[in-house]
């Protein structure tokens, strides 16, 4: 992987296979979309006040040239899913920013 990637996190023990989800679905972002040239992720533990227990959250900040996309995603299952989930809504914004892209080519 090419990408500098950046993992912070706040109340939440960084594991292995969270390490490694993260750097997969990373890679991932990065095969598809080469445009991409840092991505940050933040992880964060639950905050306990709710009252079924708090919700993971996780901040992905991609930057690519001319703008950054930022997703914050709360999850109150499991790390890796909430993991799963914001990296997800990362290719979303991405594909739809692609998808603009192009039309603005086209359009000119």
């Amino acid at each position: 992987m090419e990408l500098p990637l950046t993992i912070a996190t706040h109340d939440v023990t960084l594991t292995d296979p969270v390490e490694r989800l993260i750097h997969e679905k990373a890679s991932k972002l990065e095969r598809f979309h080469s445009r991409i040239v840092g991505c940050r992720v933040t992880l964060e533990g639950p905050d306990g006040h709710h009252r079924n227990g708090g919700h993971y959250r996780v901040r992905i900040e991609l930057s690519i040239p001319g703008n950054d996309i930022v997703v914050n995603h709360k999850n109150g299952g499991n790390l890796p899913t909430a993991v799963r989930d914001a990296f997800d809504a990362a290719q979303r914004q991405l594909d739809e920013r692609e998808a603009l892209r192009r039309a603005e080519r086209r359009a000119s």
